[in-house]
């Protein structure tokens, strides 16, 4: 059971994800939320909306709530409530016993890919593995648009993702797992900086994806995304945005 100090420094860490993923432009305000699972129990915390939350690039501890897998808040604080997508975490929760956090956020350029159905093509390797990484693992794409605001969209999201650490949503934005805040929200950045660099390629010309014999090479030296948690990668992130 997380003692108290434990529950306030998770949600500093949910805060501070929320801060350095808005601050790197990768939700429109006030659009995005970050969970984490309370360790032994049944519950989360979560980024609350409402009239008195703060927006996502300045969110504080007091922005996030608690709450149960149904989507219930614990509590009555005041001008804030649960979002109303909260079923997304729940979900993802409940089918992924082995993830700690989920984040949902509106990335724009991955939005715009999601839009006119372009693939992410696997278009460089050194430059950036961990991103390469994450393609390379698969990212399903959820194809409705909608606010998924019921158990019934969040079951089947959480059925879409499968095993995978991140899903695009059409016309929406991406849902991201992960065992940490820090992990989850680097699995935002990566899957961003490649959608970024796909969409810098095709305003050239024909991006080509490297060769099988590049993509063999970076398959055979394992993953190295958000599934081992942010470290390093994150703190440099995190610093960039004085987050």
């Amino acid at each position: 059971m997380a003692t108290k100090v434990e529950i306030q420094g998770l949600k500093e860490r949910i805060a501070q994800a929320c801060r350095v993923l808005a601050r790197m432009n990768l939700t429109r305000e006030p659009a995005g939320h970050v969970s984490a699972r309370i360790p032994g129990t049944d519950h989360l915390l979560i980024k609350a909306r409402g009239p008195g939350e703060s927006g996502v690039r300045y969110t504080t501890a007091d922005d996030i709530v608690e709450a149960d897998m149904e989507g219930n808040i614990v509590g009555l604080p005041e001008g804030l409530a649960s979002p109303r997508e909260i079923y997304i975490h729940t979900w993802m929760y409940k089918k992924r016993p082995e993830i700690n956090s989920v984040i949902h956020i509106h990335p724009p350029t991955i939005v715009a890919f999601t839009v006119v159905g372009k693939p992410l093509l696997p278009i460089y390797g050194a430059y950036d593995p961990g991103s390469l990484h994450l393609l390379l693992d698969g990212v399903p794409t959820y194809d409705k648009s909608v606010l998924v605001s019921n158990n019934e969209l969040g079951e089947e999201l959480a059925n879409a993702i499968e095993d995978k650490e991140i899903i695009m949503m059409r016309g929406h934005g991406v849902t991201s797992v992960g065992p940490d805040p820090e992990g989850a929200g680097l699995n935002v950045i990566l899957l961003n900086e490649i959608a970024e660099m796909n969409y810098k390629a095709r305003l050239i010309g024909e991006p080509r994806p490297i060769s099988d014999e590049d993509l063999a090479v970076f398959k055979s030296a394992g993953r190295r995304t958000g599934a081992a948690g942010g470290g390093a990668a994150w703190e440099t992130y995190r610093r960039m945005v004085d987050a």
